[in-house]
């Protein structure tokens, strides 16, 4: 009997789905570094065979845009007046009008903190001297976002109206969140020219999704009896939809609204690039530029405190409010509008008001005295993670082992040796029954002696293949591997690569860092209670702001770029993982507690488990903040797509622009589906 039962069962020796991909990759792999002196082409994609697809698509769009001009200069200059009157209005209002409106807003929305909150932020942008650029970014903000809740609205509307668009509208809004913010403005460029308006327009492009999404998630979460009693009630569809559907989804709705606002400001920064308009975004710009950090630092504050203002008042909309006494709202009114009208004549002029070029100062000199007496070991910091932890990624250990940085030199042995390593991991996992985590050791072994930079193209498309195939069947497979190859053929494959690096690296850091941090914010409470504030923080500032602090201390380079992205991408990690691991049902913990479980085999096996769809979730935004963060950090010194796109913008090539954009927004997208289709797996398994 016992002889019989040692033996193992035909279902035992069968390979899983995981281990056949993990093998397939690594055979693929191996063949092509062992065939590499003999074909070299296994390795390196030929120039020969590269298609000048950059070149098409940029003939393609000269040609395209250079049609519709005409028309788009009509809509620019039509777009003009309404700026123009926005600049007029908020430039020529008397400075407390507008901190005692923001005010009156604040306590009408949330009470005397968001009062507070709008007066002290306002008095801080006051006292900046950045008043007169504010009020263009506002201006720039006040027009872009009516536009983009109309066409957003309207577009949200339509799918749901018209069930055989709405596949068509998701896929176009997918590719239009995974798109560089950068790549925007390439093609604007040739429309609209330079100027304030290419912002204006940019800005409600780049706002219009999320508030199509929203409005179509609203409108889908509408209860079905809300539906059948408005039916019953004789309505037209007209009527159904316009006085009953949109109000039960106007909380929904108004978290649109929310998202479009943070997106519209968030953009009209970025445009400064090409805007050359004297707001606060080009202030950010050109202070960085001349390394005036200090006084970048104090626009970059006053950005951030136009995202938290805004953030927090058009998010109450999204809550039930409390009703606060309106008589409050009347009263600072009018007393905004006698302490005008006593004192207009000794009202300073905004633009002089200098009380924070002391501090700017301050931060200068104290940045310069800090770099100076913590030099050596800043310098340390930055070579040690550049020498023994990015460069080894990027180009592998046989290209990074250098006497000057490891102070030996890496052997064709050594790589033997690691190589016979994995191959005796991977063989000791396979005989404990753990073939595919094995496979999949021996496979992160093989791409770091080589380096992701210089991965084999068959192997590239194969491993993609083989995950996107046990994530999401053949389907999503094919497209990965079709996606892929559009890359391949079109010359930027080299730079698809070490923008995959870069942002590879930034995510795998979040992950690690972020998770942990989850995990403590969910174990105790008061750290939650440090963290939740950081990540509100971290959330609401505009993606330019990350690069100065990075800037000031590290200076230009790969690894302020690296800590930028990790700055921005960590936030979605941190909350993810926090709220999967709190929100585990009771009864499940009743369950493991009266079972005598410790705390270490409930978060092992019942909390973390059930999490782990929303971690997978936090995972996917994470990347895909990665991505859209990666282009941003091209300004301080990275490679790959992302300075493909940030060059192609300076010399006005919309063909590489467009096509460096698609090439990022592939990558983007094909990591979006692989860990979606790892969640709903988990869900799944899980029977959520």
């Amino acid at each position: 009997m016992t002889a019989v039962t040692d033996i193992p069962s035909q279902s035992d020796l069968r390979l899983t789905v995981g281990a056949k991909a993990a093998l397939i990759a690594v055979v693929v792999g191996a063949l092509c570094l062992t065939l590499e002196g003999v074909a070299p082409w296994l390795v390196k994609w030929p120039a020969a065979w590269e298609l000048p697809a950059t070149q098409w698509v940029g003939a393609f769009l000269d040609w395209f845009l250079n049609g519709i001009k005409p028309a788009m200069r009509l809509f620019s200059d039509l777009m003009a007046y309404p700026m123009n009157w926005a600049n007029f209005l908020l430039g020529s209002t008397p400075w407390p009008i507008l901190i005692g409106l923001v005010t009156a807003l604040g306590w009408y929305l949330g009470g005397l903190p968001m009062a507070a909150l709008g007066f002290f932020g306002l008095c801080f942008v006051l006292a900046s001297g950045y008043w007169a650029e504010s009020m263009n970014t506002l201006a720039l903000v006040a027009v872009s976002v009516p536009v983009a809740l109309t066409v957003g609205g309207a577009i949200g509307i339509l799918a749901n109206e018209v069930p055989r668009v709405k596949s068509f509208v998701q896929a176009v809004l997918d590719v239009m969140q995974t798109v560089p913010t950068f790549a925007y403005l390439t093609p604007l460029l040739l429309l609209f020219g330079f100027g304030p308006v290419v912002g204006l327009i940019a800005s409600a492009i780049y706002a219009a999704p999320p508030m199509a999404r929203n409005v179509m998630l609203g409108l889908e979460r509408v209860e079905p009896e809300i539906k059948e009693a408005a039916i019953m009630s004789g309505a037209t569809r007209f009527q159904q939809l316009f006085q009953v559907e949109i109000p039960a989804a106007a909380t929904q709705i108004m978290v649109g609204v929310n998202q479009c606002l943070m997106a519209a400001l968030s953009m009209v920064i970025i445009a400064a690039v090409i805007g050359g308009f004297n707001d606060i975004g080009w202030e950010v710009l050109l202070t960085m530029r001349k390394a005036q950090f200090g006084e970048s630092l104090m626009a970059g504050l006053v950005i951030v405190v136009f995202a938290v203002v805004i953030d927090r008042m058009s998010g109450t909309l999204a809550t039930e409010r409390k009703q606060y006494d309106r008589r409050v709202v009347w009263a600072v009114l009018g007393f905004t509008a006698l302490f005008t009208a006593a004192f207009w004549a000794w009202l300073p002029n905004p633009s002089e008001l200098t009380l924070l070029d002391p501090v700017a100062a301050a931060v200068d000199s104290g940045l310069t005295a800090f770099t100076q007496a913590n030099g050596p070991w800043l310098d340390a910091l930055k070579n040690n993670s550049l020498f023994y932890v990015l460069l080894p990624l990027r180009i592998g250990l046989d290209q990074a082992v250098l006497p000057f940085t490891w102070g030996f030199q890496w052997t064709p042995g050594m790589s033997y040796g690691l190589f016979a390593f994995g191959v005796a991991v991977a063989g000791l996992m396979a005989w404990r029954g753990q073939l595919t985590a094995g496979l999949v050791i021996l496979t992160l072994i093989g791409m770091l002696e080589t380096g992701i930079s210089n991965l084999p193209w068959p192997f590239v498309l194969t491993a993609v293949g083989a995950l996107s195939y046990v994530a999401g069947g053949w389907r999503l497979a094919a497209l990965s591997v079709g996606l892929l190859c559009t890359i391949l053929v079109s010359g930027l494959w080299e730079r698809a690569l070490l923008s995959l690096y870069l942002s590879g690296a930034a995510v795998f850091t979040c992950a690690v860092v972020g998770g942990l941090i989850g995990l403590a914010s969910a174990v105790w409470s008061p750290v939650w209670k440090v963290v939740r504030p950081i990540c509100d923080m971290l959330q609401t500032i505009p993606l330019f702001v990350f690069l100065i602090p990075v800037l000031m201390v590290f200076q230009i380079g790969e690894f302020s770029a690296f800590l930028a992205i990790c700055a921005y991408a960590i936030v979605p990690m941190i909350r993810y993982t926090r709220h999967g691991l709190v929100n585990t049902p009771d009864e499940m913990m009743e369950a493991a507690i009266s079972s005598g479980a410790t705390e270490w085999q409930i978060m092992r096996d019942v909390r973390a488990p059930y999490a782990a769809p929303t971690i997978l979730l936090g995972l996917n935004q994470t990347i895909l903040y990665a991505f859209a963060m990666l282009v941003i950090a091209a300004l301080i010194g990275t490679t790959g797509l992302g300075q493909s796109i940030y060059l192609a913008l300076g010399q006005a090539d919309v063909g590489l622009g467009i096509s460096a954009g698609a090439a990022m927004a592939i990558l983007a997208l094909i990591a979006d589906r692989i860990v979606q289709g790892f969640a709903e797996e988990q869900r799944k398994a899980l029977g959520l």
